[in-house]
């Protein structure tokens, strides 16, 4: 039975969760690993993959436990929808059990690192159809219900707490995972990302994008996030908008304060200031309480979530923590 299925605990009054940094930018540039199609779900295909990607998570999840913080602990599959796994070569067969794995793996971290003062939720993590920067074909809204329905539905037969959805750059995409999600009974989360205009690719802003989701799904999911961007890319006055403010609960950063084509086409890692990047999510979290899942995105690793989960720790917050 799934632990907090339920219950989402990063939805409780005074919590904050941490999210792991950015899983494939540090295999790719940090630990030498060959990804194709940026697809880390690859790893789960073999003992030796596994333990890689077990060894990233526990340093991740030992963190937020030291600091007493909560940690969404994501699932390895942004890529394993259907389309990036034919890419790669899956059948049916490996499609499934790729994902099934992901989830085995996330509960073995969480049965030796959590702990009554640091919960840990199991995300099942569901990437865009094509590219997470660039509109390359757009889906409507059915279209893309019925297609990621394939992944959602394998997970509502885990131990899965929830869908989370990242990388999503237009609303008719989102729409149609939170219909896959509730005609599966999954709680899910939305997260959207911005380009340097803090809008998103499609041109829609931040809340514009929220409420055609919240429109069509009569407010289903759970909450809505922003990641892959950094702070300083939030569009100027966005808090102060009510949409945002009462349904944005996460905030996952990248390192670097470059554009998505910049970083697209670069071929080093820009990791910027991981205790300045720490400080400015503590200052977004002080002055917008709502925001209770805090981590990182590319270019991020586990010295940008210490200094995250440190800075959370220092606003005197009652918190459980994540990293993504």
């Amino acid at each position: 039975m799934p632990k907090y299925r339920a219950a989402l605990p990063q939805l409780d009054e005074g919590a904050l969760f941490l999210t792991d940094a950015g899983l494939e930018t540090t295999l790719l540039f940090r630990e030498g690993i060959d990804l194709p199609h940026f697809a880390a779900c690859e790893l789960l295909r073999t003992d030796e993959g596994r333990d890689v990607l077990r060894s990233y998570f526990n340093r991740h999840a030992a963190a937020a436990t030291r600091l007493g913080l909560g940690f969404v602990l994501d699932t390895a599959t942004w890529r394993a929808n259907p389309d990036w796994t034919a890419r790669l070569g899956y059948d049916a067969h490996e499609f499934e059990r790729v994902n099934r794995s992901s989830v085995l793996l996330a509960d073995k971290v969480r049965r030796v690192w959590e702990t009554d003062g640091s919960r840990i939720v199991i995300a099942a993590v569901v990437g865009p159809r094509a590219d997470g920067y660039v509109i390359s074909e757009r889906q409507s809204a059915q279209q893309a219900a019925d297609y990621h329905s394939w992944q959602i539905d394998l997970f509502a037969d885990t131990e899965a707490d929830f869908i989370s959805a990242l990388t999503i750059n237009y609303s008719e995409e989102a729409i149609g995972i939170t219909r896959a999600a509730r005609e599966a009974g999954m709680p899910v989360a939305i997260s959207f990302t911005v380009e340097t205009d803090g809008r998103l690719a499609s041109g829609e802003s931040l809340s514009e994008a929220i409420s055609a989701v919240d429109i069509d799904s009569g407010w289903y999911p759970a909450y809505f996030a922003v990641n892959c961007a950094h702070p300083t890319h939030l569009a100027e006055g966005m808090w102060d908008d009510d949409v945002v403010r009462r349904r944005v609960r996460g905030l996952r950063a990248n390192a670097s304060s470059s554009s998505h084509a910049e970083l697209d086409n670069s071929d080093t890692l820009d990791d910027g200031n991981p205790e300045e990047l720490g400080c400015q999510l503590g200052d977004l979290r002080r002055a917008n309480h709502q925001l209770t899942v805090l981590g990182g995105c590319c270019g991020c690793d586990i010295r940008h979530i210490e200094a995250i989960g440190r800075s959370a720790v220092a606003s005197g917050s009652s918190v459980d923590v994540a990293a993504d």
